[in-house]
């Protein structure tokens, strides 16, 4: 509409008249009042507009920056401030793909080489064939969002350390209060010591938790990713979680593809399905621990029934899900239920300790391997949380393999 795409130069060169002049005119003049930062790139990724707050932030006055590539204009880096490679810059990425990208945490190298940090979001312009004929960023200086969320973190940080020295001597006297062979004590003291031990262990994992949240937070959260197949190592890890659900008395079984299912509460025998391989690149101790937070949720949530884990996927995503038959979630707190200490209010959780942590860092640690975390839920019905995580070829998951071993 505003002479993007292929009728680009003709449409520069012929006046605007009419309605359509006048259109284009109340555009710029309402981009132009938008603080945040905003830039018009066409198919050949080349600045179409920038706004005064995009030249704000980038330092590139808009007669300099029209015309050129917005690589150029928009240097990106991560946080280590190296350049971002094509495969994870999103310029780059919004003209291989037909949705919107995002980027809350991202390096800006403006004119003058200082790192500006931006959240950046960019949405296509699609054709009548579906084609991406051109894109929209807009992004925010959040530099000093960035420095406040980090005082904060330091403070969490700091405060965590401190505080689960004496909760952990409490938690040790305690534990030796309660030992037969140690001290003597009658029913009544035991059944308060045994109450105090609870909640000693329960601030211990408070404490736990703000400390891992507050690093997936500020990038600090440690991360040796490799390639992993994830279907071996979600069959083993079944193996390991189910005794928790034949605790419960539930049932629980591990799922390949749509219908290939494997039961995790018997041992393996000696015959092996023929599967594909689902290689990612990712921490293995931190994905074991989204799914174990994911599992042991289901079993605490879940009175009666089943826990399926499960995989499956195609040849850019792999997916991974945890489904059980629990009472479920209401509609209007799925959208909140991956904020930091958010928790469902109902008689179960009321009931069963929790942080409110555990989603939050799940879905930190998802995002840091460029995956996705949701959960889909109905009351009476049951859950279901999935994560996608990019797929790697046989190939590339071999080449990593043997270049960690070098």
């Amino acid at each position: 509409m505003f002479g993007l795409g292929k009728s680009s130069s003709a449409a520069h060169k012929a006046p605007l008249t009419g309605d359509l002049g006048d259109e284009k005119l109340r555009f710029e003049v309402i981009v132009n009042a938008i603080e945040d930062g905003v830039i018009l790139v066409d198919s050949q990724q080349v600045i179409q507009l920038i706004n005064p707050g995009a030249s704000t932030i980038c330092g590139w006055p808009a007669q300099d920056a029209n015309g050129i590539s917005v690589l150029s204009v928009m240097k990106l880096a991560n946080d280590k401030g190296e350049p971002l490679a094509d495969n994870e810059n999103p310029f780059v990425q919004i003209f291989k793909q037909q949705e919107a990208v995002k980027a809350g945490n991202v390096t800006l190298i403006n004119k003058d080489n200082q790192q500006v940090c931006i959240s950046l979001t960019i949405s296509p312009l699609l054709d009548e064939n579906k084609q991406v004929t051109a894109a929209v960023a807009v992004f925010r200086d959040v530099s000093e969002e960035r420095a406040e969320e980090k005082k904060r973190g330091d403070f969490i940080s700091t405060a965590s350390h401190e505080m689960r020295t004496p909760v952990a001597a409490i938690e040790g006297y305690l534990a030796l209060a309660l030992n037969e062979k140690v001290s003597t004590i009658d029913a009544r003291a035991r059944d308060y010591l045994e109450k105090a031990h609870s909640s000693t262990q329960h601030l211990g994992q408070l404490f736990q938790d703000l400390l891992t949240s507050s690093k997936a937070e500020d990038g600090r959260l440690t991360s040796h990713p490799k390639a992993v197949e994830l279907g071996d190592f979600l069959e083993k890890l079944s193996s390991d979680l189910r005794f928790s659900a034949e605790k419960k008395g539930l049932f629980t079984d591990f799922k390949v593809g749509s219908s290939n299912t494997i039961d995790a509460s018997k041992p393996k025998g000696g015959e092996r399905n023929i599967r594909p391989l689902y290689y990612v690149y990712v921490d293995p101790d931190r994905l074991r621990e989204v799914i174990t937070n994911l599992f042991d949720n289901a079993v605490k949530y879940t009175p009666e029934g089943k826990i399926t884990l499960g995989i499956t996927g195609d040849k850019n995503v792999v997916q991974c899900y945890v489904k059980d038959t629990g009472p479920g979630i209401p509609a209007a707190d799925v959208p909140h239920l991956f904020q930091k200490f958010y928790r469902v209010d109902s008689s179960a959780t009321r009931t069963i300790g929790g942080t409110g942590l555990g989603l939050f860092i799940c879905k930190k640690i998802v995002e840091q391997y460029n995956g996705r975390i949701w959960v889909e839920s109905e009351v009476d019905k049951g859950s279901s949380f999935y994560i996608n995580l990019p797929r790697i070829s046989t190939e590339r998951a071999q080449e990593l393999q043997a270049s960690s071993k070098n």
